[in-house]
């Protein structure tokens, strides 16, 4: 492991409440509270896998927020790059599915210390020993103020030649396709890998895989493989292309792959069935997992096998975060997935 880089991921961070097991939230009478995040989830992850990372966002100056905060850093994420401020964290309630009935998720995030953060408000420095910065598309869409901010961020990182990867993670409920069409192709120029799932692509940029129905859960490779090849036509500096390929039987139980494309080809892992404790952060702790790979020196095949590895074992592992070692990522990855109890 390369002990001298360091990886930042940059990206709001949420008080999640969600009902305790699998009550609605129409039934609910309490909740539980957690935190999380697209890119903190990333770097928690980043953090168990004995990463340096630092984590940039805003965040108000309160108790709740100190909370957060200290969660972070009991995971081993650097949290002294987040800017204090504003008036309030954003909260997104999260109704656990099961069998036939999808996961439901609830925003209240308007107007959150994020949404209103300014590009003055980050010192570019925390980019100075960086080698990788990781964001999101949620991250530009939960504000204009946001998607400026996200943009110089970008532009700083292109500067000091700091490897950048975008997670598409389009949100309906939070801009339209259109707009993240617009916004997400302009900051394409700045991205070097691209992480996508079975459905970004064609929300974001219009363009699909053939053959697949995501719906019923039929996905073809070979189809990704040639979207993965238009994309990178559509962006020439992305250099890597990687899909999460999800074919959801039910809420409880996916069957769960994935696929990375360099200019060398395209490389399909394992495909694992898994029994869903909680869905949420999956695609995170895959692009945690590529990451971790691509910045140590897996070859592509590896990379993708990890990756996916280790997002497999995230969706047996209740909150946003993954909490996963190497160890048990790479003996998943050499076959030894029995759950046997280990003594």
């Amino acid at each position: 492991m390369a002990q001298n880089k360091r990886i930042v991921t940059f990206g709001e961070i949420m008080l999640r409440l969600q009902p305790f097991g699998h009550r609605r939230i129409l039934q609910a009478d309490r909740y539980e509270a957690v935190f999380g995040g697209g890119e903190a989830n990333v770097a928690v992850s980043l953090a168990q896998m004995g990463e340096r990372v630092s984590y940039l966002t805003k965040l108000p100056d309160n108790a709740v927020a100190q909370r957060c905060v200290n969660e972070l850093r009991g995971w081993g994420v650097d949290v002294s790059a987040i800017v204090r401020g504003g008036e309030r964290m954003g909260i997104y309630y999260c109704e656990k599915g099961a069998g036939p009935r999808g996961s439901v998720v609830v925003y209240d995030r308007a107007h959150s210390a994020f949404c209103e953060m300014t590009a003055d408000e980050i010192d570019p420095r925390v980019l100075d020993d960086a080698q990788w910065l990781h964001f999101t598309g949620i991250s530009p869409a939960v504000s204009d103020t946001a998607a400026q901010t996200t943009a110089r961020l970008l532009e700083a990182a292109r500067a000091r030649g700091v490897t950048v990867s975008c997670d598409l993670n389009y949100r309906n409920k939070l801009w339209s396709k259109d707009k993240a069409r617009r916004v997400m192709s302009d900051l394409m120029r700045y991205v070097d890998v691209l992480i996508s799932n079975e459905e970004d692509c064609k929300d974001v940029f219009g363009i699909a895989a053939a053959n697949s129905d995501v719906t019923r859960g039929e996905l073809d490779a070979d189809a990704y493989a040639a979207l993965a090849d238009r994309v990178r036509e559509m962006f020439p500096n992305i250099s890597k292309v990687a899909f999460t390929l999800r074919e959801s039987i039910s809420a409880s139980v996916n069957r769960w792959s994935g696929i990375l494309c360099d200019g060398d080809g395209c490389y399909r892992s394992a495909k694992y069935t898994i029994q869903i404790v909680d869905r949420v952060g999956g695609g995170d702790s895959f692009g945690a997992g590529l990451i971790y790979a691509l910045t140590n020196g897996y070859d592509a095949q590896h990379a993708i096998d990890y990756a996916v590895a280790a997002s497999a074992l995230k969706h047996t592992v209740e909150g946003d975060f993954n909490v996963a070692s190497v160890a048990e990522i790479e003996k998943l990855c050499k076959g030894d997935g029995s759950g046997r109890v280990q003594r």
